[in-house]
């Protein structure tokens, strides 16, 4: 018997872990909410809903607002609002030409951000720690004004083991075999959880969660800079192989004939449809960086027809590769960053030729494409998403929540 009543209680505990993880989550993604609304998003009664919004009352993470009235019959429902600084995580982004840092606040709410743009060339792991540590003291050190890191989050731009964020490689920085979890982890000096990941998957995780595919559970994101990226989402659930390595569309083999990678292979994607490739078409030096890049755009704006003519070609190539990936994946929404999102007018024709010629007739109907809305701070979001992850998902733990430890009664 007492066998039995322990299993009940822990049955018990495990059930309330995952209500206050979905009431959290559902403010965190969504706002602020009425316990009305929150009661048809968990499907808990009012009762239930309004003991543990007392509960994360009590423990300084929400607060509730009083409902505007609308001139309906009843009582109002109080608006259930998360305290952006009750959780405070730190952002941090490592690319070829930039590096990052952010504070960020429950809900998403940016409170602080440093950036810092860097010559290209491959970057020593020791040079990028130690500018990173400077603009982590920036935002984050001390001084600030805010409460301690409750966890960070990591893009860079390399393939990524995900279960101790192992760079396996990361070309276009010139690293390889770097264990950049464990190194973050010391520069932090802190317990609190680090996570790691491509930049492109978070750039996907960030564009669902606050950008272009908001309400998307199937998304393929293409970032294109001096490397190709992507990152899929299937069912809602960020599709990332075994060992965190799914995703690398920048080094998916197109052109047989095509030109060396920096990955060492021959024709990936990355060389039809990265920035080089962009430059070269428009008569430009290959490794001219964004401020090239952005003549070329502002060229192609005024209707010279040799950038129109290098954009229509790098579209032609995007739609290419997007042909096999709709036909692979059937997702609803194709988002493209970085460059693609500026010189979208210029290639989405070309694009949407070759997407017509060469996808299957039922994926093709469902899909959309369209521009990237959080521009260059998308991986910097991304990373504090993924940041956020374990806080999201069991708030008792880092809350110290415990059954009984609030009065209810004036909740």
């Amino acid at each position: 018997m007492l066998g039995i009543r322990e299993g009940i209680g822990q049955r018990s505990e495990t059930v309330r872990r995952s209500n206050l993880s979905a009431i959290v989550r559902a403010l965190h993604d969504g706002g602020p909410l009425s316990r009305s609304e929150l009661v048809a998003l968990t499907g808990l009664t009012r009762s239930a809903i309004r003991g543990l919004v007392g509960e994360l009352v009590g423990a300084g993470l929400v607060i509730e607002e009083p409902a505007e009235r609308l001139g309906t019959p009843g009582r109002p429902s109080p608006r259930v609002c998360l305290v952006p600084r009750s959780a405070v995580v730190l952002a941090l982004e490592i690319s070829v030409d930039s590096l990052a840092a952010a504070a960020v606040g429950m809900g998403g709410e940016v409170l602080d951000v440093a950036r810092v743009d860097r010559a290209r060339g491959h970057s020593s792991v020791d040079q990028i720690l130690f500018e990173l540590r400077q603009l982590i003291d920036a935002v984050a050190g001390p001084g600030v004004g805010r409460g301690p890191i409750a966890s960070a989050g990591v893009a860079v731009e390399g393939i990524v083991r995900r279960e101790d964020g192992f760079v396996w490689m990361a070309p276009n920085l010139g690293w390889r075999n770097v264990p950049l979890g464990r190194l973050i982890a010391e520069l932090l000096a802190t317990d609190a959880p680090v996570s790691i990941a491509n930049d492109a998957d978070v750039g996907a995780l960030a564009e669902r969660q606050r950008g272009a595919a908001v309400g998307a559970d199937n998304v393929l994101f293409v970032y294109g800079e001096v490397g190709v990226g992507g990152g899929v989402i299937v069912d809602g659930r960020p599709l990332t192989g075994v060992a965190g390595y799914g995703g690398e569309v920048g080094h998916f083999p197109i052109n047989l004939a095509g030109r060396p990678c920096g990955c060492g292979a021959i024709g990936c994607w990355e060389t039809e449809v990265g920035e080089d490739a962009l430059l070269v078409r428009a008569g430009r030096s290959a490794g001219g960086g964004r401020a090239e890049l952005r003549e070329v755009l502002a060229a192609a704006e005024a209707g010279s027809a040799r950038e129109l003519a290098a954009c229509a070609e790098v579209g032609r190539w995007l739609g290419i590769g997007l042909a096999g990936f709709v036909n692979l994946l059937n997702p609803e929404i194709v988002v493209l960053g970085g460059l693609y999102a500026p010189a979208f007018p210029f290639l989405i024709g070309t694009l949407l030729a070759e997407l017509d010629g060469r996808t299957l007739p039922a994926p093709r109907a469902l899909v959309r494409v369209a521009p990237a809305t959080l521009g260059v701070s998308a991986s910097l979001l991304g990373a504090a998403e993924l940041a956020f992850g374990p806080l999201l998902d069991d708030p008792v733990a880092w809350a110290g929540l415990r059954e009984g430890q609030v009065n209810y009664a004036t909740a």
